[in-house]
Order: structure tokens, then C-alpha cells, then sequence
């Protein structure tokens, strides 16, 4: 369960800035990974602590025996007591056509209106899979460590709904892109 992992793990201590290397800043840090495309996804639970929804592009693929992804949550977040007390999440990796909807669960819009924006059904563990994702991960969360500001949540597929079309979208220089598989002939 993510509550009784994350409570074996506690927060590390701040970062000596002692250790941290000459010159490099957080905006360099972050400009830099502006250059790092990746999905955009939307990360959802449901249980006894209640249905919730963030925006993530810190999503990877771990293993897949037993299929595994890992998530990253900032400890901060209005979201992060929900998913820990869950334990369960899917990863709702986003199609071509889902900007607006990426935006809406990025910000500060109350989780009714979030939900209402789109379709959604649920699998094995409750958690909202979205419709016309182009592929959801029905996860439970096996194991959770912390990093700096956020934690690092395992998580193990236990059933998957993929979409229609091969499309997606990537974050990548600060801006959207949607990209597509090539036709066959």
C-alpha cells in the first residue's frame, strides 16, 4: 500500500549547497529539461481519500515482469494526500487533441470541473481510466521513495486499455507537440 511505503521512506534532508556543482541553477536545471520531450499524462485515483488528478510528464516505464511504471508526485501538491492514502493510480497517457484538457488538470481547477471534462470508466482498481486515452495503466502503487521535493511512486500494471489510434502528445520545448504513426501502405 503507497501509505505504509512512503511512511518507511521519510523526506531526505535539504541538498548541502556545499555539494551541489559550481554554477548550476535551478532555471539552468530547468531550461535544460525543456529539451527532454515527453508524454504528457494524466496521472488518476479513486478510493476511500477520494477522486484526483494531476498532469505529469515524470512518467517511465520500470520493467515488464511484473509490469511496472514509475510515477513522480511532488510532495507539495493539493493531490498527493489522495493518491497516498489510494494507493492505487492509472496512468492516462494523453492523444493528439487533448491540450486544453492537459491544461485543465495542470492547474488550480477545482476536480469536479476536471473530471467533467472528459469521459471516463474505471477497471481493476477504481482509479478513472479516460476514454479516448491513447493508452491507460491501471496501477496499483507497490513501493515509494522519496526525491528531493517529490516521490517516487512504483507502480504495477494490473490490467491496461489501449486506444484507438496510434497517436500522442509530447511536452517538449515548453509547448505541445502531437505526433502520429506513420501510415501503412
Amino acid at each position: 500500500m503507497l501509505h505504509n511505503a512512503m511512511a518507511s521512506n521519510p523526506a531526505p534532508s535539504s541538498p548541502n549547497p556545499a555539494l551541489l556543482p559550481q554554477g548550476l541553477q535551478k532555471a539552468d536545471y530547468r531550461n535544460a529539461m525543456a529539451r527532454l520531450g515527453a508524454a504528457v499524462n494524466i496521472i488518476t485515483t479513486d478510493g476511500p481519500a477520494g477522486r484526483a488528478g494531476f498532469t505529469a510528464s515524470a512518467v517511465c516505464s520500470v520493467t515488464d515482469e511484473p509490469p511496472t511504471l514509475l510515477v513522480c508526485l511532488n510532495r507539495s501538491a493539493s493531490v498527493y494526500p489522495a493518491f497516498k492514502a489510494n494507493g492505487v493510480l492509472c496512468v492516462n497517457v494523453l492523444a493528439a487533441g487533448h491540450q486544453s484538457l492537459s491544461a485543465l488538470f495542470g492547474g488550480k481547477t477545482p476536480m469536479d470541473e476536471r473530471f467533467a471534462a472528459a469521459r471516463w470508466s474505471s477497471k481493476s482498481t477504481g482509479s478513472p481510466v479516460l476514454d479516448d486515452a491513447a493508452v491507460s495503466f491501471d496501477c496499483r502503487v507497490v513501493h515509494a521513495t522519496s526525491a528531493g521535493t517529490h516521490d517516487v511512486l512504483f507502480c504495477e500494471a494490473v490490467s491496461i486499455a489501449i486506444g484507438g489510434a496510434a497517436q500522442g502528445l509530447i511536452y517538449f520545448d515548453r509547448r505541445y507537440h502531437e505526433i502520429a504513426a506513420p501510415l501503412q501502405h
